[in-house]
């Protein structure tokens, strides 16, 4: 995914990326996060993130912390629940599974370019955003990217189109 010069994209980051900042992730969730500095990305978040991150270790949750004042966050609001019962409906998950729905829900509803996530079981995967777009089409909201950091951070040699 290559960015426009001077475009800030709204992403929709959950817990998964903010843990894998000091966990097997490291390197390419902090180089989102730098990217973030740099005003490449802006990011939402929401109180579900800060609720699966209460039991983090305390570096976590302190990252969280600091980048929480830079972020928007994301309310867990009728329209959001409504659009996690339609996932759920669908199929794409099931309700074990419900808080992953919710966090492609939020994102939606918010308006998100795109979501970044680490959870390539439930978010990031190739047979399920398909799924949670055309649900978002059925119900009038737009299409939203989901990605790893890997995919959305630029690479030193990358050139901007």
């Amino acid at each position: 995914m290559v960015t426009q010069p001077g475009k800030t994209r709204r992403a929709y980051i959950d817990a998964s990326v903010f843990g894998g900042a000091f966990e097997e992730f490291t390197e390419d969730s902090r180089a989102f996060f730098d990217q973030v500095d740099q005003a490449r990305f802006v990011i939402l978040t929401s109180g579900l993130v800060a609720d699966e991150l209460a039991e983090a270790p305390a570096e976590v949750r302190e990252f969280f912390d600091r980048l929480l004042a830079k972020a928007e966050l994301v309310e867990v609001d009728g329209p959001a629940l409504a659009l996690q019962a339609a996932y759920l409906d669908a199929g794409i998950l099931t309700p074990k599974w419900a808080d992953d729905a919710l966090h492609v829900a939020l994102a939606t509803v918010a308006g998100a370019d795109l979501i970044v996530s680490w959870n390539f079981r439930h978010i990031v995967h190739y047979d399920k955003a398909p799924k949670y777009n055309a649900v978002n089409a059925l119900h009038g909201y737009r299409q939203v990217a989901i990605h790893s950091p890997s995919e959305v951070i630029a690479y030193e040699d990358d050139e901007e189109v």
